[in-house]
């Protein structure tokens, strides 16, 4: 188990590489995984991800990490945490994309519950929030089961479209 990050009960999070581009192409061009960033990732995206992705271990060794599940090895999906500048605020946001078939099988608000404990407990955060588009209902849910709660939204421009998206907040 090369690069871990963290581990949870059923998977473990590791830092992902550049052979991960098959892994992380199956996830960002399935568009019923991706439907709420409404687009369509073209392989030079699924690059970039992963350039961003790298780039982000080197400044804070945070950033998306792939979900592999520890009795068959299969990748879940990845799962974000990250620094986030919002409206000149700085926070740190989780995030996840599942691949549809771990979806409604808790691996998400394991997801959640693991790097929350990490970010609180330490990186000693007082906070995380979670960036959701309003209608992603799951997103939704699994941040209302954290206990987390809207405390605003704001404009994200995504490849020129503006998208809403809410702010839920949790604190520690």
């Amino acid at each position: 188990m090369p690069n871990i990050f963290l581990k949870a009960e059923r998977f473990y999070l590791r830092y992902i590489t550049q052979n991960d581009f098959k892994e992380l192409q199956a996830i960002l061009q399935d568009k019923d995984v991706m439907y709420a960033w409404e687009y369509d990732f073209s392989n030079e995206d699924v690059q970039d991800w992963i350039d961003k992705t790298l780039e982000c271990y080197k400044r804070y060794n945070l950033g998306f990490f792939l979900m592999i599940e520890n009795v068959s090895g299969k990748v879940i999906g990845q799962v974000a945490l990250m620094p986030d500048l919002i409206q000149g605020n700085k926070y740190y946001e989780i995030s996840y994309i599942l691949k549809k078939e771990f979806w409604h099988q808790g691996f998400a608000i394991e997801a959640v519950k693991t790097l929350t404990n990490y970010a609180f407990n330490t990186l000693k955060l007082n906070e995380v929030i979670f960036e959701i588009r309003p209608e992603n209902l799951s997103s939704k849910r699994v941040a209302e089961k954290m206990n987390a709660k809207i405390c605003g939204n704001f404009i994200k421009n995504v490849r020129g479209k503006k998208m809403i998206h809410l702010i839920y907040k949790l604190k520690c």
